[in-house]
């Protein structure tokens, strides 16, 4: 699991620097390039193979874990606060879950219309136009909302899995432990706000 995680953490960051290439004035040009690039290289679709299963993979694993957890203590502290477990831990795999589900939309408006599973939205030019793709869907308020909460999830979930990846690779000592909460939180913060900056752009200052 915790390698499936380095993969993700990863992957996260170069997501983000190619949707960074929204926010250039130049009609979507470098963003679309980019997408396209990475949808018809051979290598690239091979990553993606990996990606989906890192996915799958991380999220049984990690249900499977819970599971195993409350099989190990079916009732919980007569006491609330015995558990030693972070509050971020004690909620990963509700996180994690809802940022499963939101993902599932994230692949329809995006992925699956590229694979031809979804209909190519209305005023968008083709399967490959993820540029108007992204300025409809950042057009509307109701997304755009579930969207930066959904952000706040995720970054949530970031700063603890950040810190359990290490600790799974025995990292867990107090000279480096403070350290990697505050690599972590980094982290968290620039992913968030780093994708944040994208509808919060749309809603307020883009011109068509």
């Amino acid at each position: 699991m915790a390698l499936a995680g380095i993969f993700l953490l990863v992957f996260l960051l170069v997501h983000l620097g190619i949707n960074l290439f929204l926010l250039r004035n130049d009609g979507g040009e470098w963003f679309n390039l980019a997408a396209g690039f990475m949808s018809s290289n051979y290598l690239v679709k091979i990553f993606e193979i990996f990606l989906f299963a890192a996915f799958v993979f991380h999220i049984l694993i990690g249900i499977i874990l819970k599971i195993q957890n409350w099989m190990a203590r079916p009732k919980g502290y007569a006491v609330s606060g015995k558990a030693k477990t972070s509050f971020f831990s004690r909620y990963m795999i509700w996180t994690g879950l809802t940022i499963f589900v939101v993902l599932i939309l994230h692949f329809v408006n995006f992925y699956f219309v590229k694979l031809g599973l979804v209909d190519v939205p209305a005023g968008v030019a083709d399967k490959h136009d993820f540029f108007t793709m992204a300025v409809l869907l950042f057009s509307d308020k109701m997304y755009v909302i579930i969207y930066l909460v959904w952000l706040v999830i995720l970054g949530l979930h970031l700063y603890h899995a950040f810190q359990s990846v290490f600790q799974t690779f025995g990292f867990n000592h107090n000279k480096y432990t403070k350290g990697l909460k505050t690599l972590g939180a980094f982290y968290a913060i620039i992913v968030t706000i780093g994708f944040m900056i994208l509808p919060v752009y749309f809603q307020f200052f883009f011109q068509p």
